[in-house]
C-alpha cells in the first residue's frame, strides 16, 4: 500500500515539471516581444516626427521601410508566442484532465475506506500491529510499519489535498494562457492590419518618387550630400593618419638628435654625416597585402559605380557595394586593421570603419549592433556586429566600401587582390 502512495506522488508531480519549462520559455518570449513593441513604437514615433516635419526623402523611406520590417518581424514572434502558448494550453488541459482521474479513483478509494471502517472497525488493523510488535524480525522495519499503519488514513486525505490544489493552479495557468493567447491574437490581427496601411503608405511614396521631378532632385542632392559626408570622413581619417606620421618621424630626428648630444657630452666625436637635401615625406598608400574575407555572406544587390538606384530609380554613382542579409547575420573585418570609427553616419546609420595597413580603409554600414570599439585591433574575418536595416532603403542588407587613401575602390576587386 506504502509503494502505491508514493507512486501516485510521483505520477501526480509529473505532470507539472513540463509546464514549468513551458512557462519560463513563455516568458522569455514575452520580454522578448515587450523589446520589440519598444522598439516599434520608437521608430514609429519617428516617422511620424518625420512625416509631420517633411524631412529628407531618403530618411523617410528609411524609416518607412525600417518599420515595414519591424512590424513583419513582430508579427513572426506574436505567431511564434501564440503557438507556444497555444500548446501550453493543449498540455494543462491534458493534464488537468489526467488529474481529474486520478482525484476521482482517490475518492472512491477513500469513499471505501470509510466504509470499511463504518462496518469492521479498526479491529483487523489492531490485529496486524500486535502481530507485527509480537513477532521477531528488523525493529525498525517493524516500527516503519507501525508507522503507516496508524498515519495512512491521513497521508491519503493530504494527498488528496495537494492533488486538489495542484489542480486548481492548473486551472489558473490555464485561464491566464488563454487571456494572453486572446491578447496575443487581437493584437496580432491589428498589427496585420497595420502591416497592410504601412505597405500601401510605401507604395504611394515611391510611386510619388518616380513620377516627381521635384522629388527625385531632392532625394538625388540628399543621396549625393550622404556619399560627400563618408567622403569627408575618410578624408579626415587620412589626414590624421599622415599627421601622426611625420609626428612619428619627428619623434624619431629629436630622439637622434639627443643621443647625439648626449654621446658628444660624454667626449665621443659624433661621426661626420653627409648634408643631405631633406625632401618632405608624404605618407604614401600602400595596397593591403594579406588575406581578406567577405564580410557578409550573401547577394550583391548593388555594385560599385554608376548605376539606377533600384528604390529611387535615379541614376546614382555608388562609393561601395551593397550586400542582402539575414537577420541576425554577422559582418566581418574584410582584413587585419585597426577600428578607426564606430559612429552613425547619415545614409548609412550605425557604421564601422577600419584602418588596414597602408591608409587603406574598409566601411561597413547599416549594422543592427556593433561589437567592436574605436581603437581595437582587428583580424581578418573577425565578426564586428550583426548586419541590419537601419537607414537602409530596401531591408537587411551591408554597405561595404573600400578606400586607398581618399581614393575608392571597387571593393569586390580590392577582396580578390592577394
Amino acid at each position: 500500500m506504502r509503494l502505491f502512495t508514493i507512486l501516485l506522488c510521483l505520477l501526480v508531480s509529473l505532470p507539472l515539471a513540463a509546464p514549468k519549462k513551458t512557462d519560463a520559455q513563455i516568458k522569455e518570449q514575452k520580454q522578448a516581444l515587450k523589446k520589440l513593441e519598444g522598439d516599434l513604437a520608437k521608430k514609429r514615433r519617428e516617422l511620424a516626427m518625420l512625416e509631420s516635419e517633411e524631412k529628407g526623402v531618403i530618411n523617410t523611406i528609411s524609416l518607412l521601410d525600417q518599420n515595414l520590417n519591424q512590424t513583419r518581424t513582430y508579427i513572426a514572434e506574436l505567431t511564434k508566442s501564440e503557438a507556444m502558448v497555444q500548446g501550453a494550453v493543449v498540455r494543462l488541459a491534458a493534464d488537468i484532465d489526467s488529474l481529474d482521474r486520478k482525484i476521482v479513483e482517490r475518492k472512491e478509494a477513500m469513499r471505501r475506506r470509510i466504509r470499511s471502517l463504518y462496518v469492521n472497525g479498526r479491529q483487523s488493523e489492531a490485529l496486524v500491529l500486535y502481530n507485527l510488535l509480537s513477532q521477531k524480525g528488523n525493529p525498525d522495519r517493524q516500527v516503519y510499519w507501525v508507522h503507516h499503519i496508524l498515519n495512512e488514513d491521513r497521508e491519503q486525505v493530504l494527498l488528496l489535498s495537494r492533488m486538489m490544489s495542484e489542480r486548481d493552479e492548473m486551472k489558473k495557468a490555464e485561464q491566464d494562457h488563454l487571456n494572453d493567447l486572446n491578447r496575443m491574437r487581437s493584437r496580432k490581427a491589428q498589427e496585420e492590419k497595420g502591416l497592410v496601411t504601412q505597405m500601401s503608405s510605401q507604395e504611394k511614396m515611391l510611386l510619388s518618387l518616380k513620377q516627381d521631378k521635384n522629388m527625385q532632385k531632392k532625394a538625388l542632392q540628399e543621396f549625393e550630400r550622404n556619399q560627400k559626408t563618408m567622403q569627408a570622413l575618410i578624408k579626415k581619417l587620412e589626414e590624421k593618419r599622415k599627421k601622426e606620421i611625420e609626428a612619428a618621424k619627428k619623434a624619431e630626428e629629436e630622439r637622434k638628435k639627443k643621443a647625439a648630444k648626449a654621446k658628444k657630452g660624454k667626449g665621443g666625436k659624433p661621426e661626420k654625416e653627409e648634408k643631405v637635401v631633406k625632401k618632405p615625406q608624404v605618407a604614401v598608400t600602400t595596397p593591403v597585402t594579406g588575406p581578406k574575407c567577405m564580410p557578409l555572406k550573401g547577394e550583391v544587390i548593388s555594385q560599385y559605380g554608376l548605376q539606377e538606384h533600384p528604390v529611387l530609380h535615379i541614376t546614382t554613382r555608388n562609393l561601395g557595394v551593397e550586400i542582402r542579409g539575414k537577420k541576425g547575420s554577422a559582418v566581418r573585418a574584410a582584413a587585419a586593421g585597426t577600428v578607426a570609427m564606430v559612429a552613425e553616419i547619415d545614409g548609412r546609420g550605425p557604421s564601422v570603419i577600419i584602418e588596414h595597413e597602408g591608409g587603406t580603409y574598409s566601411v561597413y554600414g547599416h549594422l543592427q549592433s556593433i561589437r567592436v570599439q574605436e581603437g581595437k585591433t582587428v583580424q581578418n574575418c573577425e565578426e564586428i556586429g550583426i548586419v541590419g536595416d537601419i537607414a537602409s532603403l530596401n531591408g537587411i542588407k551591408l554597405y561595404f566600401q573600400v578606400s586607398e587613401g581618399t581614393q575608392t575602390v571597387d571593393p569586390l576587386e580590392w577582396l580578390k587582390q592577394k
